[in-house]
Formats: C-alpha cells, sequence, structure tokens
C-alpha cells in the first residue's frame, strides 16, 4: 500500500538525527544547524574529544545529544550501533552519512591496501550504516537518507583515484537506493560538496612514493580551493534535506562543475585539468 505523501518541508523539530564524522568539519556543522532547528542529535565519530566538543555546542540549543564513539571500518560497531541510539533515543528520523577520509596520488602510485583502507570509510562504512538503519527509518513516518559525495563524484582529476571512484560510488549507491525506497516513508539526497574548509585536505594519506615535497604541494593545491566555511555548507545541506532535495550542490564552484559535466561529458576535462598524456 503506497504510503500518502508527506509535508513538502521536512519537519526537524522532534526528530532525530544520526550523523557520522560528527567530531569537526561539515558534520559538526550539520549537527549544529539541525539542533538550532530542534532536532534531536546522535553523533558518531572516532574523535572522542572533537565528539564532545560538537556534542556540547549542540546541546545549547535544548535538545537531546548522545555520543557514539566508533571507528566506521567496524563492522560489529555499526552493527551494534543502532541499538545504542535507540537506547537513548525514540527512534531515528535522518541519517546523514557523512565520515569521509582522503588519498592522494595518481592509481599506479596508490597500493592497493591504500585504496581498500579508503573505500571502507568512504563507501562501504555508507552502505553498513544504510542497512543498518533502514529498519529505523522505515518505521518514521518522515524519514531520509542523506550521503554525502563530493564534487568530485561528479568529475574525476587526476591524481584522485580512489577518492573518486569512492565517491561516484555513493553517487551511484545513493540514486539507486532513491528509487528503490520511492513510495516509502525514507527519501534520499546524495551531496556533493565544493571545495569547504575542513581538515580534509591536511590529513590525507599520500602514495608512499611520493616525496615529502610532492606531498606538501599536493595539500597547498588542495587547500587553496577549499574556500567555503563549514557552517555554511552544513546550513546549505540542511536547508536541502528541508526541501526534500534528492541532490543538494554545496557551493558556486561545485554548481559550475556540475553543469560543465552535464553539458560537456567529455571535454570538460580540458576546462577543468590538464591530462598529461592524450587518450
Amino acid at each position: 500500500m503506497r504510503r500518502p505523501a508527506p509535508a513538502r518541508r521536512m519537519q526537524l523539530r522532534d526528530r532525530t538525527a544520526v550523523i557520522t564524522g560528527a567530531a569537526s568539519g561539515i558534520g559538526r556543522a550539520v549537527a549544529l544547524s539541525l539542533a538550532r532547528r530542534g532536532c534531536h542529535l546522535a553523533l558518531v565519530d572516532r574523535d572522542e574529544t572533537g565528539l564532545g566538543e560538537t556534542a556540547a555546542s549542540a546541546a545549547a540549543s535544548g535538545v537531546r545529544v548522545s555520543r557514539h564513539t566508533l571507528d566506521v571500518t567496524d563492522r560489529a560497531a555499526i552493527a551494534a550501533l543502532p541499538a545504542a541510539v535507540v537506547a537513548e533515543h525514540p527512534g531515528v528520523d535522518l541519517l546523514v552519512n557523512n565520515a569521509g577520509v582522503a588519498l592522494s596520488g595518481t592509481f599506479e602510485q596508490v597500493e592497493e591496501t591504500a585504496f581498500e583502507w579508503l573505500f571502507e570509510i568512504n563507501f562501504w562504512a555508507v552502505v553498513r550504516m544504510a542497512r543498518a538503519f533502514l529498519p529505523l527509518l522505515r518505521v518514521s513516518d518522515d524519514a531520509r537518507l542523506v550521503n554525502v559525495s563530493s564534487v568530485f563524484g561528479l568529475v574525476s582529476p587526476p591524481g584522485q583515484a580512489a577518492y573518486s571512484a569512492s565517491k561516484f560510488a555513493v553517487r551511484g549507491f545513493s540514486q539507486a537506493l532513491r528509487l528503490e525506497l520511492a513510495g516509502t516513508s525514507v527519501g534520499v539526497t546524495v551531496v556533493h560538496p565544493g571545495g569547504v574548509a575542513t581538515s580534509i585536505a591536511k590529513n590525507a594519506r599520500a602514495a608512499p612514493s611520493l616525496t615529502p615535497e610532492e606531498i606538501a604541494r599536493v595539500r597547498e593545491r588542495a587547500q587553496q580551493h577549499l574556500r567555503m566555511p563549514p557552517e555554511q555548507a552544513g546550513e546549505i545541506i540542511v536547508r536541502g534535506i528541508e526541501r526534500r532535495r534528492p541532490r543538494v550542490i554545496v557551493g558556486n564552484d561545485a554548481k559550475i562543475i556540475a553543469v560543465l559535466e552535464r553539458v560537456l561529458p567529455v571535454s570538460h576535462m580540458k576546462l577543468l585539468f590538464r591530462p598529461q598524456a592524450r587518450r
């Protein structure tokens, strides 16, 4: 039986959201934006100190906040997380899969183990969190699953084979899941942030064959493009959730890239990047 269509805007007050990567950056910003709207929070991160800081700031808005310290590569911990959340909250209405890492180096430079490490966090954690929490989301009368991809889930720059592959995987997974859940109480949103001023570039792993000088140059170039304050990105994402957007593009840089990729599906590469070899 098809459920009746929910109200046009998702009402977040007195809802409960689970957010991964909540200790800093976009995750913290989304948490605080939700808290200001009266949404209760279950915050997830392996950084216990940062998690405590986010929780304290969110609690100042008068919402109920629980902290769950875990590594999203831990399958058993993810499987046990729903029970831990509902022990402190009446249910779950919103899941924001935000935790992510970066890895610099070309495909040939990046070892297979590093490639797998990145996918465990950027993709498999998203899949496992979705599988773990979908039963709870389905119980809600109005729920949403939000997966954070990247502008590199729209285009694939050289030197980001692993990262871009993981973010394209998140995009494809989200799009298929949205269609599979059509007609249920669970909507799906995929988010593509552009250059947001988080610590992801500074904390990125690098291929072992890169010299310290090369790593420094890569990080410096990446940091130059990370300009939007996380607080602004968080507001954009939460507004997209409220409006039930299937896709949220964060930042003018990401919007321009999205248009170029759509209009020039192959030749946009020549405009955005400088391939070293002709294919």
